[in-house]
């Protein structure tokens, strides 16, 4: 049953915001140039890769934007606070790579830096967004966000599934949590209780 609401919600979003979709990657490629969309591999179920899809938010590196808050562009900033920049992700949706809700798939370089207990979070598809999105989003501690992704793998239903949705909707609206204070979105995981200056 999930599996069929995320193939007829993701196919039915990818139609109507075709239209936000495609004036979203005019915007995007006269800001950024191409590619227009920004790829990268990710883990999901069973820490299977898959690359997921999203419109770039950054500016390619070179020698006056070296760090992500000098390549995060004002355009980058709104795509993100809008969660407009995850509307490619429904393709991913669509193709099974991941679901509606569940947890955010993160990089592949943290899957050794898992604790047993955080690595549980693989055994669901990763959504676009899930129970740590609406309980604070980036402004949470990576021990509270893991928590609440294991949380999710335990407790799953439709009838949370549903509740995450509605929440989104007022998250993304009220623009909560879009980052952590001093840092662009997040911390980088390095696995250890006090995180780096990285970002992700």
């Amino acid at each position: 049953m999930k599996r069929t609401i995320d193939v007829c919600a993701s196919a039915l979003g990818i139609i109507v915001t075709a239209p936000v979709q495609a004036g979203v990657a005019v915007v995007v490629l006269a800001v950024h140039g191409r590619p227009v969309v920004f790829r990268q591999p990710r883990p999901g179920r069973g820490e299977e890769i898959f690359e997921i899809l999203k419109f770039r938010t950054m500016l390619h590196p070179d020698d006056k934007h070296v760090t992500d808050g000098q390549r995060l562009t004002r355009l980058g900033r709104f795509l993100r606070a809008s969660s407009l920049d995850e509307l490619p992700s429904l393709w991913n949706v669509l193709r099974g790579d991941m679901s509606l809700v569940g947890p955010r798939p993160l990089r592949v370089e943290y899957l050794e830096r898992y604790t047993p207990e955080q690595s549980r979070r693989h055994e669901t598809l990763p959504g676009i967004t899930g129970l740590a999105q609406v309980r604070g989003r980036n402004e949470l501690d990576w021990d509270d966000k893991f928590r609440l992704d294991v949380e999710y793998v335990d407790r799953r239903c439709l009838r949370l599934d549903l509740h995450i949705l509605l929440q989104t909707v007022q998250t993304v609206l009220a623009r909560q949590g879009i980052n952590k204070g001093g840092f662009d979105t997040m911390p980088t995981f390095t696995g250890e209780k006090d995180p780096g200056d990285e970002r992700t």
